[in-house]
């Protein structure tokens, strides 16, 4: 059985509604849906206050979907409830960010500033030079927070670019120059 499939979900203060293979938590004005596969079963201990899933069978597609349902589910609640974040920091020097409606503008040391479209249901904030992602759906968070890194990515040589907060670039040295002729 798979380690992490079979430990059920606490649900705590979230509402879990099953209609068919389609699962909806909400919690607050939060709202979260996701259709599972049919290989596993999602039920709802209300007694309990968790969520456990079980697998039909015991081919390695179910195998690999039970852990994978349990992890998406326990995302949902945890997303629902506390939400998730993702902080970036830009690094050079004139380099900005604006947020105007649905679309983050970054000025990041090219010609044309590049636009990055915000999904629904993530909020994007920024501060100076500091970028914050949030919202209820961990892969829509990071997935935004990727896209935004890719258009300047860090380079070890001068530091320039855009990286996550609590992320390390190691520094290199460059070319080192000869100090005398050979």
């Amino acid at each position: 059985m798979s380690r992490i499939g079979k430990l059920p979900v606490a649900i705590g203060n979230a509402k879990v509604a099953i209609s068919g293979r389609e699962v909806s938590v909400q919690s607050g004005s939060n709202t979260l849906k996701f259709t599972h596969s049919p290989r596993v079963e999602v039920k709802v201990d209300e007694a309990a206050k968790q969520i456990i899933i079980t697998r039909k069978s015991d081919d390695k597609i179910s195998r690999a979907l039970h852990g994978t349902t349990r992890a998406v589910l326990a995302n949902m609640v945890e997303g629902v409830t506390k939400g998730y974040a993702k902080e970036l920091e830009i690094n050079g020097v004139g380099w900005t960010a604006q947020v105007q409606g649905n679309k983050i503008t970054l000025n990041v040391g090219y010609a044309d500033p590049r636009v990055v479209m915000i999904p629904a249901g993530v909020k994007v904030e920024v501060q100076q030079n500091k970028i914050k992602i949030s919202g209820p759906d961990k892969q829509a968070v990071g997935q935004t927070a990727a896209v935004i890194r890719s258009h300047r990515k860090p380079e070890p040589y001068n530091g320039k670019g855009i990286k996550y907060i609590d992320e390390v670039i190691i520094r290199k040295s460059g070319k080192a120059f000869a100090s005398g002729g050979a």
